[in-house]
Protein backbone atom coordinates (compact mmCIF):
# COMPACT_ATOMS: atom_id res chain seq x y z
CA UNK A 1 0.00 0.00 0.00
CA UNK A 2 1.64 3.33 -0.88
CA UNK A 3 1.70 6.17 1.99
CA UNK A 4 -0.95 8.62 1.45
CA UNK A 5 1.01 11.79 0.09
CA UNK A 6 0.67 15.00 2.29
CA UNK A 7 -1.67 17.58 1.38
CA UNK A 8 0.24 20.96 0.41
CA UNK A 9 0.27 23.09 3.74
CA UNK A 10 -0.28 26.19 2.38
CA UNK A 11 -4.25 24.79 1.43
CA UNK A 12 -5.78 28.06 3.22
CA UNK A 13 -9.86 27.59 5.41
CA UNK A 14 -11.62 24.81 6.44
CA UNK A 15 -11.78 20.81 4.86
CA UNK A 16 -14.35 20.42 2.32
CA UNK A 17 -15.24 16.62 2.44
CA UNK A 18 -16.30 15.58 -1.10
CA UNK A 19 -16.59 12.45 -3.49
CA UNK A 20 -15.90 11.20 -6.98
CA UNK A 21 -17.65 8.21 -8.38
CA UNK A 22 -16.31 7.23 -11.98
CA UNK A 23 -18.99 5.11 -13.39
CA UNK A 24 -16.66 4.13 -16.18
CA UNK A 25 -15.43 1.60 -13.06
CA UNK A 26 -18.46 0.91 -11.25
CA UNK A 27 -19.54 -3.08 -11.82
CA UNK A 28 -22.07 -3.34 -9.60
CA UNK A 29 -21.06 -5.80 -7.10
CA UNK A 30 -22.21 -3.76 -4.13
CA UNK A 31 -19.80 -4.50 -1.97
CA UNK A 32 -19.85 -0.94 -1.21
CA UNK A 33 -23.35 -1.65 0.08
CA UNK A 34 -22.45 -4.04 2.51
CA UNK A 35 -19.66 -2.01 4.10
CA UNK A 36 -21.73 0.48 4.79
CA UNK A 37 -24.20 -1.28 6.35
CA UNK A 38 -21.60 -3.02 8.44
CA UNK A 39 -19.73 0.41 8.96
CA UNK A 40 -22.50 2.36 10.29
CA UNK A 41 -24.94 -0.75 12.49
CA UNK A 42 -27.42 -0.09 9.64
CA UNK A 43 -30.21 -2.75 11.02
CA UNK A 44 -31.21 -5.65 8.97
CA UNK A 45 -34.32 -5.60 6.81
CA UNK A 46 -36.32 -9.01 6.26
CA UNK A 47 -37.95 -10.15 3.09
CA UNK A 48 -41.56 -8.66 4.34
CA UNK A 49 -40.07 -5.28 5.03
CA UNK A 50 -38.41 -5.30 2.33
CA UNK A 51 -41.48 -6.01 -0.05
CA UNK A 52 -42.79 -2.86 1.81
CA UNK A 53 -40.68 -0.78 0.64
CA UNK A 54 -39.20 -0.19 4.39
CA UNK A 55 -35.51 -1.79 3.79
CA UNK A 56 -32.92 0.66 4.61
CA UNK A 57 -29.62 1.71 2.77
CA UNK A 58 -27.61 4.34 2.86
CA UNK A 59 -26.32 3.50 -0.70
CA UNK A 60 -27.93 1.99 -3.70
CA UNK A 61 -26.80 0.80 -6.55
CA UNK A 62 -28.99 2.26 -9.99
CA UNK A 63 -29.21 -0.07 -12.73
CA UNK A 64 -29.98 1.52 -15.98
CA UNK A 65 -30.08 -0.18 -19.92
CA UNK A 66 -29.05 1.15 -23.02
CA UNK A 67 -29.79 -0.49 -26.38
CA UNK A 68 -32.46 -2.59 -28.35
CA UNK A 69 -32.07 -6.13 -27.60
CA UNK A 70 -29.93 -7.77 -28.32
CA UNK A 71 -27.33 -5.47 -28.16
CA UNK A 72 -28.07 -4.41 -24.84
CA UNK A 73 -25.66 -2.88 -22.10
CA UNK A 74 -26.47 -2.42 -18.49
CA UNK A 75 -24.82 0.58 -16.21
CA UNK A 76 -24.51 1.25 -13.02
CA UNK A 77 -24.87 4.09 -10.25
CA UNK A 78 -23.74 4.47 -6.98
CA UNK A 79 -26.28 6.74 -5.24
CA UNK A 80 -26.02 8.39 -1.84
CA UNK A 81 -26.42 11.04 0.14
CA UNK A 82 -25.14 14.21 -2.12
CA UNK A 83 -23.91 16.30 0.91
CA UNK A 84 -25.55 19.25 -0.65
CA UNK A 85 -24.24 22.96 -0.61
CA UNK A 86 -27.72 24.16 -1.00
CA UNK A 87 -29.53 21.05 0.83
CA UNK A 88 -33.60 20.90 0.31
CA UNK A 89 -33.25 18.53 3.57
CA UNK A 90 -31.87 21.12 6.09
CA UNK A 91 -34.51 24.07 6.15
CA UNK A 92 -37.49 22.35 6.35
CA UNK A 93 -36.48 20.08 9.69
CA UNK A 94 -38.57 21.73 12.48
CA UNK A 95 -36.22 21.09 15.39
CA UNK A 96 -33.38 21.81 13.27
CA UNK A 97 -31.61 17.71 13.20
CA UNK A 98 -30.81 18.00 10.10
CA UNK A 99 -27.51 21.06 9.83
CA UNK A 100 -24.87 21.80 7.33
CA UNK A 101 -21.07 21.65 8.88
CA UNK A 102 -18.51 23.79 8.17
CA UNK A 103 -17.07 20.84 6.25
CA UNK A 104 -19.74 20.62 4.27
CA UNK A 105 -21.72 17.68 5.61
CA UNK A 106 -25.01 17.45 5.89
CA UNK A 107 -25.38 16.16 8.97
CA UNK A 108 -27.70 14.36 11.28
CA UNK A 109 -28.91 14.97 14.99
CA UNK A 110 -30.18 11.62 15.70
CA UNK A 111 -31.57 12.15 19.24
CA UNK A 112 -33.10 15.42 18.33
CA UNK A 113 -35.05 13.84 15.36
CA UNK A 114 -38.95 13.94 15.79
CA UNK A 115 -39.70 11.93 12.64
CA UNK A 116 -41.66 13.83 10.54
CA UNK A 117 -39.87 13.26 7.67
CA UNK A 118 -40.28 16.50 5.89
CA UNK A 119 -36.41 16.32 4.98
CA UNK A 120 -37.06 12.92 3.05
CA UNK A 121 -39.94 14.81 1.34
CA UNK A 122 -37.87 17.27 0.00
CA UNK A 123 -35.04 15.63 -0.87
CA UNK A 124 -34.71 14.96 -4.64
CA UNK A 125 -32.37 11.94 -4.64
CA UNK A 126 -34.55 9.80 -2.44
CA UNK A 127 -31.22 9.03 0.00
CA UNK A 128 -32.99 9.73 3.46
CA UNK A 129 -34.25 6.41 5.27
CA UNK A 130 -37.20 6.71 8.00
CA UNK A 131 -36.42 3.60 11.04
CA UNK A 132 -39.71 2.41 11.16
CA UNK A 133 -38.82 -0.48 13.58
CA UNK A 134 -36.61 -0.97 16.56
CA UNK A 135 -32.94 -2.27 15.19
CA UNK A 136 -32.32 -5.66 15.28
CA UNK A 137 -29.42 -8.10 13.86
CA UNK A 138 -29.88 -12.07 13.95
CA UNK A 139 -26.95 -13.96 15.95
CA UNK A 140 -24.12 -13.69 15.65
CA UNK A 141 -24.35 -10.49 13.59
CA UNK A 142 -24.56 -8.44 16.55
CA UNK A 143 -20.99 -9.13 17.70
CA UNK A 144 -20.08 -6.79 14.64
CA UNK A 145 -21.68 -3.74 15.84
CA UNK A 146 -19.40 -0.77 15.32
CA UNK A 147 -18.51 0.70 18.83
CA UNK A 148 -17.71 4.50 17.35
CA UNK A 149 -21.42 4.73 15.94
CA UNK A 150 -24.23 4.85 17.17
CA UNK A 151 -27.46 2.10 17.10
CA UNK A 152 -30.76 4.36 15.83
CA UNK A 153 -33.87 4.05 17.42
CA UNK A 154 -36.93 3.51 15.92
CA UNK A 155 -39.01 6.42 14.37
CA UNK A 156 -36.11 9.10 13.10
CA UNK A 157 -34.39 9.67 9.89
CA UNK A 158 -30.97 8.66 8.95
CA UNK A 159 -28.90 8.48 5.95
CA UNK A 160 -25.25 8.45 4.60
CA UNK A 161 -22.55 10.51 7.05
CA UNK A 162 -19.65 10.23 4.82
CA UNK A 163 -17.99 8.18 7.85
CA UNK A 164 -18.09 11.11 9.81
CA UNK A 165 -16.43 8.45 12.41
CA UNK A 166 -13.30 8.34 10.37
CA UNK A 167 -13.31 11.83 9.38
CA UNK A 168 -13.07 12.55 12.74
CA UNK A 169 -10.69 10.66 13.71
CA UNK A 170 -8.03 11.51 11.30
CA UNK A 171 -9.10 14.76 11.48
CA UNK A 172 -8.29 14.84 15.68
CA UNK A 173 -4.70 12.91 15.10
CA UNK A 174 -3.82 15.42 12.45
CA UNK A 175 -4.60 18.09 15.11
CA UNK A 176 -2.18 16.94 17.25
CA UNK A 177 0.50 16.43 15.49
CA UNK A 178 0.00 20.14 13.92
CA UNK A 179 -0.92 19.00 10.62
CA UNK A 180 -3.64 19.10 8.07
CA UNK A 181 -5.28 15.78 6.47
CA UNK A 182 -3.32 14.10 4.07
CA UNK A 183 -5.07 13.07 0.86
CA UNK A 184 -6.52 9.81 0.62
CA UNK A 185 -5.78 9.52 4.76
CA UNK A 186 -9.78 9.42 4.93
CA UNK A 187 -11.68 6.79 3.06
CA UNK A 188 -15.01 6.01 4.13
CA UNK A 189 -16.58 2.32 3.66
CA UNK A 190 -17.97 2.78 0.29
CA UNK A 191 -14.55 3.73 -1.03
CA UNK A 192 -12.41 0.93 1.21
CA UNK A 193 -14.42 -1.33 -0.20
CA UNK A 194 -14.70 -0.75 -3.46
CA UNK A 195 -12.83 -3.57 -5.32
CA UNK A 196 -12.13 -1.29 -8.82
CA UNK A 197 -11.39 2.09 -6.95
CA UNK A 198 -14.48 3.79 -8.90
CA UNK A 199 -14.94 5.59 -5.46
CA UNK A 200 -12.40 8.70 -4.08
CA UNK A 201 -12.95 10.58 -1.15
CA UNK A 202 -11.21 14.10 -0.36
CA UNK A 203 -10.86 17.41 0.64
CA UNK A 204 -11.83 19.37 -2.50
CA UNK A 205 -10.09 22.62 -1.16
CA UNK A 206 -7.01 20.99 -1.95
CA UNK A 207 -6.18 21.55 -5.62
CA UNK A 208 -3.90 19.10 -5.51
CA UNK A 209 -6.30 15.89 -4.03
CA UNK A 210 -7.16 13.53 -6.22
CA UNK A 211 -10.92 14.34 -5.60
CA UNK A 212 -10.37 17.52 -6.63
CA UNK A 213 -8.59 16.75 -9.96
CA UNK A 214 -11.18 14.26 -10.55
CA UNK A 215 -13.96 16.83 -10.36
CA UNK A 216 -11.94 19.27 -12.59
CA UNK A 217 -12.13 16.57 -15.55
CA UNK A 218 -14.39 16.84 -18.63
CA UNK A 219 -16.41 13.80 -17.84
CA UNK A 220 -17.32 15.36 -14.40
CA UNK A 221 -20.98 15.95 -14.26
CA UNK A 222 -24.04 16.42 -10.80
CA UNK A 223 -26.75 14.56 -10.56
CA UNK A 224 -29.72 16.16 -11.05
CA UNK A 225 -27.50 19.48 -11.24
CA UNK A 226 -30.26 21.72 -13.09
CA UNK A 227 -32.29 21.68 -9.40
CA UNK A 228 -29.02 24.16 -7.64
CA UNK A 229 -28.53 21.86 -4.48
CA UNK A 230 -24.86 21.70 -5.44
CA UNK A 231 -23.92 18.59 -4.70
CA UNK A 232 -20.73 17.36 -3.22
CA UNK A 233 -20.51 14.32 -5.15
CA UNK A 234 -18.90 14.25 -8.83
CA UNK A 235 -19.70 11.90 -10.99
CA UNK A 236 -17.61 10.84 -13.97
CA UNK A 237 -19.24 9.52 -17.32
CA UNK A 238 -18.74 6.39 -19.00
CA UNK A 239 -16.37 6.24 -21.52
CA UNK A 240 -18.05 5.04 -24.66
Amino acid sequence: MTEPKQSSSSVPGPYKWEMAIDLDRCTGCEACVVACHAENNIRISGEQEAAEGRAINWIRIERYWEGEYPDVTVKFMPVLCQQCGDAPCEPVCPVYASYHTPDGLNAQVYNRCIGVRYCGNNCPYTVRQFNWFDPHWDPPLQEQLNPDVTVRQNGIMEKCTFCVQRIREKKELAEKEGRRVRDGEIAPACVQSCPTSALVFGDRNDPDSQVSKLARQDRGFHLLESLGTHPAITYLKRIT
